[in-house]
């Protein structure tokens, strides 16, 4: 018997609604097809609506039965974060919520608020947007990480990156800080008697959009490394199994189990100690309180 969780474990899904933020390409494209394809409502939040109208065909073309709709949300402008919000709020309820998008080592960029756009969408976007909508989901709240966290370190004294700038450690405290909200907020729904739980997950070294940034060597050499990493498809298990598995409780953190977490299927992933350290997550809450103007009310 084989072990571990793939998109064949994903069970029916009629009935339910998904909302997948960054749905157009990569991990959140392939999640957003697998659910279409076992009943559920997806609603694909991206900010590019062309991008996210030529998702759901490519959708419909292997799911011509495919449930689908779009939420304009553009995780680098937090006054877009908040009118996505209130546009979510009034429609209808929501099951899961997976909070997919992100962006990876991308040149020097500011958000729209001035803030360095990897700490800024990964980080400060998904927490403002799951602040706001928490109430409207009723089951789960997947936040995707990566292996990326365990080098990460919190320092909110340069969020402008006005000081320095090195585009992997800054992604990797934005990683870092993906987990740190997760535990939190599945402490804090729990001691709200809320029953959404909220779950983690990563891709392992998946082969997707975001790599776009990576040097020109690295992108060349990355086919040739193609058989020892997930593909985007194979990258989305662990995505699959925290909105779907059955065995799944808040505060879990799913990713691969091949050898360093790198591929293979899905099961439970490993966190470091600064990411399950309750006080450094307490102060991240408190600090992106500030920074957000969204106070989740938990």
């Amino acid at each position: 018997m084989r072990s571990g969780f793939t998109a064949d474990d994903v069970g029916a899904q009629a009935g339910r609604r998904f909302l997948v933020t960054g749905a157009n390409a990569g991990l959140g494209f392939e999640s957003a097809k697998i659910l279409a394809a076992h009943g559920a409502h997806v609603v694909l939040a991206c900010r590019d609506e062309g991008r996210a109208e030529a998702a759901m065909n490519r959708i419909r073309v292997d799911v011509p039965t495919a449930d689908l709709s779009f939420q304009p949300l553009d995780l680098a402008d937090l006054d877009q974060v908040k009118a996505a919000a209130q546009a979510v709020l009034a429609g209808p309820r929501i099951d899961v919520l997976i909070n997919n998008a992100g962006v990876m080592i991308p040149p020097k960029t500011l958000t729209r608020q001035g803030f360095e756009l990897q700490f800024g969408v990964n980080h400060l976007g998904t927490f403002a947007f799951t602040g706001l909508i928490h109430p409207h989901v009723d089951d789960r709240i997947v936040i995707t990480a990566s292996l990326a966290h365990k080098g990460g370190t919190m320092d909110y004294s340069d969020l402008d990156a006005s000081r320095s700038y090195h585009n992997w450690q800054r992604y990797q405290t934005s990683k870092l800080a993906n987990l740190l909200f997760m535990f939190e907020l599945d402490r804090r729904l729990g001691a709200a008697g809320r029953a959404t739980q909220a779950i983690g997950c990563h891709p392992g070294v998946a082969l997707t959009e975001l790599t776009r940034h990576l040097p020109l060597p690295l992108r060349t050499m990355t086919p040739l490394a193609a058989p020892f990493f997930n593909s985007a498809a194979q990258g989305a298990w662990p995505t699959l199994q925290a909105a779907t598995g059955a065995n799944v409780q808040g505060g879990d953190y799913l990713g691969p189990q091949g050898l360093g977490e790198v591929s293979g299927r899905s099961g439970p992933a490993r966190a470091t100690r600064d990411a399950r350290d309750p006080k450094l997550a307490s102060e991240l809450w408190r600090r992106s309180i500030e920074l957000t103007g969204v106070d989740p009310g938990l």
